[in-house]
């Protein structure tokens, strides 16, 4: 495993994070592929026996669980020092006022909310789950102040929006004095890079570390076009995210992939790792498999006109993912 600074700030991780919305109970969430924790464990030791240091959750992922899931593991197989341990706040946990969102009240009640279930007494990277419309951008960037002063957590980030929010809140947070992001979550592959249009020069400007979610596009990547798993059946929200026109770009990291004798799936994480900008992408894995070709990808040079060929079919997609 090799090892990065997270953007411009002095943390260390893994060039791998692990992504854990595929761990959880459930029937706690919204999904029926996720796994519970017996199932979880395993990938969980799997990943750290592998020097994957980073793991990135959500309040929201299995109603919580996942969070249960995820801590337990960390607790019992690794030492939290040694991890880097991130989670996220704004999505709906309750029905009801101040059941979500990015209000002074709702940052702070979630935040020791997920520390319960964590485990922990801190977090090291609490991001805010999309741009929240109706918030004051002081007030969500001040409260978020406050839970670093407090200890609560140690660098605070956020995922996909707008560059133009991304850009307000960063600006408010250093006007007010107040702590800024060191991080951006956000949809990035080799079947959308819209966010190479203003996102990514803004972070690369900023010294922001990217940390690509769904960086297989859902797995389409690693499989023949048209392909269903149980997973693409059940996935209302990556349904909208990607077009027929994509088959292109995939049947070019098949012919790249054949050609390395390697998996697909590292082929398309290796392009990601060679992009400047980008820190760690967010991999989930739900078979030792996923977590065996995540890690092997890190090692996989991609000459310039090999990454050439998987970028010329790329086509204009409408912004997805916010």
């Amino acid at each position: 495993m090799q090892y990065v600074k997270l953007g411009s700030t002095g943390l260390d991780v893994s060039r791998i994070c692990l992504g854990c919305m595929t761990y959880g109970q459930p029937e706690r969430g919204a999904h029926g592929w996720t796994l519970d924790e017996a199932a979880s464990r395993p990938l969980i030791r799997q990943a750290l026996d592998a020097g994957i240091t980073f793991f990135d959750t959500a309040n929201v992922y299995s109603d919580g669980t996942s969070e249960e899931i995820v801590g337990k593991a960390l607790r019992d197989f690794a030492r939290r020092d040694d991890i880097v341990l991130a989670t996220k706040v704004n999505g709906r946990m309750r029905p009801g006022p101040n059941g979500a969102g990015l209000s002074r009240k709702a940052v702070m009640t979630e935040i020791d909310h997920s520390l319960t279930r964590l485990g922990t007494d801190h977090v090291d990277l609490y991001q805010i789950h999309r741009f929240d419309p109706h918030t004051p951008v002081e007030e969500t960037m001040e409260a978020l102040h406050d839970l670093v002063k407090a200890g609560k957590v140690r660098y605070i980030g956020a995922s996909s929006m707008d560059a133009w929010q991304f850009s307000k809140m960063q600006y408010t947070a250093e006007r007010g004095g107040w702590t800024k992001f060191v991080s951006m979550q956000n949809h990035y592959n080799l079947l959308y890079r819209e966010e190479e249009r203003e996102m990514l020069p803004l972070c690369a400007d900023q010294g922001v570390g990217v940390l690509p979610w769904s960086p297989l596009a859902r797995g389409r990547l690693t499989r023949d076009w048209g392909t269903v798993t149980g997973r693409s059946a059940d996935d209302a929200f990556g349904s909208g995210l990607y077009a027929d026109g994509d088959r292109a770009v995939v049947e070019a990291v098949t012919r790249v992939a054949d050609r390395r004798g390697v998996p697909r799936a590292q082929v398309a994480l290796a392009w990601l790792l060679h992009q400047d900008t980008v820190s760690a992408p967010i991999v989930g894995a739900a078979r030792p498999g996923h977590l065996q070709d995540a890690v092997a990808a890190v090692g996989l040079e991609l000459d310039a006109g090999e990454r050439e060929e998987l970028e010329r079919p790329y086509a204009p997609h409408p912004v997805a993912g916010h």
